[in-house]
């Protein structure tokens, strides 16, 4: 795939298996993926075709079988735990189909969470967070625990949160599955148009064709093999 920008995350040649009674199971079969900077990308599948395997070993979540990730052309298998926990806390962001907030938080303070764990939570991250909250037009909901907020609303606070760092890269993982297709079109929508306005890339694993049609490039994953559409 051809692209000016700069390249963010290159995969190649990604196996992926796990042991299974006397033989394995195979889940990704050589599997190469570039990402570059402001490009979004879905890559959609049936359940069970092995979607959020490959998006866990791209965020080095997971590790792979064989073949090589390259964060920012360092390979992330010579990381140890603390470099890739600072890496994705600083340059990802990460939206799944359950928010995962904090009930013991206000949605402003879930969206700094990852600002927390830096310890880089200051005035200008405050005014930050409360900026992306209200593009998600959440300003009235700022000091609003998670029990008080409807199911949309909890998934916009998440993706808030995945925002926050202004990250160069955000994984997000069927985002809007526990969602009403309604409501879910309408986060999709809002969630673009922050992504558009910061300029960070995005790769969507989904099974709604929709949302899918919504990114620049779009995979289909099947029998472990990728493929454009």
């Amino acid at each position: 795939m051809n692209n000016q920008n700069p390249l963010i995350l290159s995969a190649t040649n990604i196996y992926k298996s796990y042991p299974q009674a006397n033989d394995k199971l195979d889940i990704l079969n050589g599997i190469s993926l570039d990402i570059y900077e402001q490009q979004t990308i879905s890559i959609v599948g049936s359940s069970g075709s092995g979607k959020s395997t490959l998006l866990h070993i791209l965020a080095g979540l997971d590790y792979v079988t064989s073949g090589e990730v390259l964060i920012a052309n360092k390979s992330i298998t010579k990381l140890n735990d603390q470099q890739m926990c600072k890496i994705r806390n600083q340059e990802f962001g990460f939206i799944y189909q359950f928010h995962h907030l904090l009930p013991e938080f206000t949605a402003l303070e879930n969206t700094l969470m990852p600002l927390f764990i830096s310890g880089n939570v200051n005035k200008e991250s405050r005014e930050r967070g409360e900026h992306i909250l209200n593009k998600l037009s959440l300003h009235a909901r700022l000091n609003h625990y998670p029990s008080q907020l409807s199911g949309g609303e909890r998934q916009r606070v998440a993706i808030a949160r995945a925002l926050i760092n202004n990250p160069r890269l955000v994984f997000a993982d069927e985002p809007t599955g526990n969602l009403d297709n309604n409501t879910a079109h309408q986060v999709l929508d809002i969630f673009f148009e922050l992504q558009q306005e910061l300029g960070t890339s995005l790769i969507i694993v989904t099974h709604d064709i929709e949302i899918a049609n919504k990114t620049q490039y779009k995979y289909k994953l099947y029998n472990g093999v990728i493929a454009h559409e």
